[in-house]
């Protein structure tokens, strides 16, 4: 929700309840409303010094410069993050969001900018992690009731691994360290950022593919906008700044072929509904 900010105290009394990020541009700019879960480790985070960060965010600052606008992140819980969406309380998720039939029934997605990759974080100079079978009879640590507490309790039978279930994905890295857990299981920008600030773990040589890509959320009457920052996006790609984001945060390089530099043809999520195979130029400043 946005008050009409028409005196320097009420844009005061709005900053105070807020986080908002300078895109580069006076103050009287134009605001862009974005949700995010702050809280997401890389992907959306607070700063200790006030306002956030993180990789989504520097991919929000892009596009939002790219507008000539300021990026305003209005803090959300992940429960009802797509209810404030259409509900009009800002008009982008820059959240990862994974696409999905179920979500592009009731939301617009721009095609994905990240893969959503699993990965093993290990302890360091441990037994590297090539194959599932390397972790046979193993105990692999995970945060309770995610995707990946899911995943591998699907196939505990098969491998006859033990699921250690952490109320926080950090207690689950922490039975890594101290040698409880041969493995934690996680996404590969959580894990790599885990490592990334933790030299005594290191991301896993394997990495499982889901298919799945994460995608910014509008909703399915903002055509034009989301139209518009899926172009802003593409540019975003050619020019390396969403790979950039991804190397920063993660420590990882994105592959060639990774969607952070794949441009598809149309707009939208490709095989979704709400996306346009008409072709369109990519055409950057």
């Amino acid at each position: 929700m946005m008050r009409n900010v028409r005196t320097k105290t009420a844009r005061a009394a709005v900053a105070a309840a807020v986080l908002v990020l300078a895109a580069g541009g006076a103050q009287a700019q134009e605001k862009f409303r974005v949700a995010a879960d702050v809280g997401y480790a890389p992907h959306v985070m607070a700063k200790p010094t006030g306002g956030v960060e993180g990789m989504n965010i520097d991919i929000g600052e892009a596009i939002a410069k790219k507008m000539g606008m300021q990026l305003e992140v209005i803090d959300q819980q992940w429960s009802g993050i797509f209810a404030g969406l259409n509900a009009k309380k800002y008009d982008m998720i820059v959240a990862p969001t994974t696409i999905t039939e179920e979500r592009a029934k009731s939301m617009l997605f721009t095609e994905g900018y990240f893969e959503s990759e699993y990965q093993f974080v290990i302890k360091k100079g441990g037994p590297q992690v090539t194959s599932l079978d390397d972790l046979k009879g193993k105990v692999l640590s995970v945060n309770k009731g995610n995707l990946y507490d899911k995943w591998a309790t699907e196939r505990e039978p098969q491998y006859g691994w033990t699921v250690m279930r952490f109320d926080k994905n950090a207690d689950a890295i922490a039975a890594v360290i101290a040698g409880r857990a041969t493995a934690n299981m996680a996404g590969s920008t959580v894990g790599g950022w885990a490592a990334k600030q933790n030299p005594m773990i290191v991301p896993s040589t394997l990495i499982i593919s889901t298919g799945q890509v994460f995608g910014m959320a509008f909703r399915l009457d903002d055509v034009a906008l989301r139209n518009k920052v899926e172009a802003i996006m593409e540019c975003l790609k050619k020019d390396g700044t969403i790979a950039a984001a991804y190397e920063k945060w993660t420590g990882q390089k994105p592959g060639p072929d990774a969607v952070v530099n794949t441009i598809d043809p149309g707009f939208g999520a490709k095989g979704f509904n709400g996306y346009d195979a008409t072709p369109h130029e990519v055409t950057c400043s």
